[in-house]
């Protein structure tokens, strides 16, 4: 099917307000989707039914999938195109910003720093969320842009009537099972990109992804057999710099373990905090709102790719919420003993511009 009829078909279904999912894979031309066939909400208790999942960031809430059974699907090549698009050369923090919004995430930074002193737990991601004018705007010519913008990010629509629509453009792998080969990232760090991948990285930023990465080998160890991690790199995303270790390894138990390796790094400490649940629920208690899917996951599911089952999986990050004629950004950052609320601060408007850019 040619791009064009697909996006026609997507877009009368979604007219329709009945459930979709359309979506592009890093550094891949083929846009996908799951277009459902009925209206329910369909939950999951166990990771064993083909399909689409869109998971939230509190795993004691339900997952919501996009059954591949009840669902008609549909593949096309994208167009590529090399040149920028002109309202991503905006220049980074050039927006207004919101005085009261800082004042508050600067003081949830400091609390944090201090729970981090008081040996609550060594460290902890939180976040904040703004509101953009989405009137007179289509979610799906917004995930047009953001696939011309983030070819190296998974690239997504996702629309329940019962949940509401989100669109993001997330670098970060949960993981990728195909057959019984396995393969995640650990994700940590933010510097502005300017020109080059060559940079210093700071002891904040190089402590929180050793981090990172000793808490993913650590859970997977029982899952999973010849672990394997890459040396931590400079990873591009957007108009953001990250530090990335690739880790690779045989899956035990295919028909098994793909709920318990969910369970087991599902938060991740790129989007939660170490330990796990003494940061999970210090975010419960003094985020001022509910996350919902943001830092949750979503993905397909036990779908077949070319005689392989595949799962692929993806951290929600870079996503917005679409609620009426308003899009609500969803930002975050890693907060250790060492941050600086100022600077952390700063690093959630980097992170807001690179969703905002695609709304002007």
């Amino acid at each position: 099917m040619d791009i064009l009829a697909l996006y026609l078909k997507i877009q009368s279904h979604m007219d329709s307000q009945l459930p979709f999912v359309v979506y592009r894979k890093s550094k891949e031309l083929t846009i996908n989707c799951f277009l459902q066939n009925d209206n329910n909400l369909y939950e999951i208790d166990s990771y064993s039914t083909a399909g689409f999942v869109f998971s939230p960031f509190d795993n004691r809430e339900q997952t919501v999938l996009i059954p591949k059974e009840k669902s008609t699907c549909y593949s096309s090549l994208v167009v590529s195109t090399n040149k920028i698009p002109q309202y991503l050369q905006k220049d980074i923090l050039s927006t207004k910003q919101d005085l009261s919004a800082k004042t508050k995430y600067v003081q949830l930074v400091k609390d944090s720093v201090r729970a981090i002193n008081d040996d609550l737990f060594k460290k902890v991601v939180v976040s904040r969320r703004e509101e953009v004018s989405f009137s007179k705007k289509n979610p799906l010519e917004v995930f047009k842009r953001l696939i011309n913008c983030y070819p190296n990010a998974f690239v997504y629509l996702w629309y329940h009537p019962a949940v509401g629509t989100w669109l993001g453009a997330t670098p970060e792998t949960l993981m990728t099972i195909r057959g019984n080969e396995f393969n995640t990232m650990a994700l940590a760090g933010t510097q502005p990109y300017v020109d080059s991948l060559n940079v210093e990285w700071g002891t904040k930023e190089i402590e929180e992804q050793a981090m990172v990465t000793d808490f993913v080998l650590n859970k997977l160890l029982p899952k999973i057999n010849n672990i394997k991690k890459s040396k931590t790199y400079t990873y591009r995303a957007g108009s953001l710099l990250h530090l990335k270790t690739d880790i690779t390894g045989v899956v035990k138990n295919k028909d098994s373990d793909i709920d318990s390796i969910i369970e087991g790094i599902h938060p991740t400490p790129a989007v939660c905090g170490l330990p796990k649940d003494s940061a999970r629920l210090f975010i419960l208690n003094n985020e001022p709102y509910n996350r919902k899917y943001y830092t949750g996951f979503l993905g397909e599911l036990l779908i077949n790719h070319e005689g392989n089952v595949v799962s692929n999986l993806y951290v929600n990050l870079r996503c917005m919420e679409i609620d009426q004629e308003k899009a609500i950004v969803y930002i975050g950052g890693g907060i250790t003993k060492d941050s600086v609320p100022e600077k952390e601060w700063e690093e959630t408007v980097r992170k807001s511009e690179t969703m905002k850019k695609v709304l002007y």
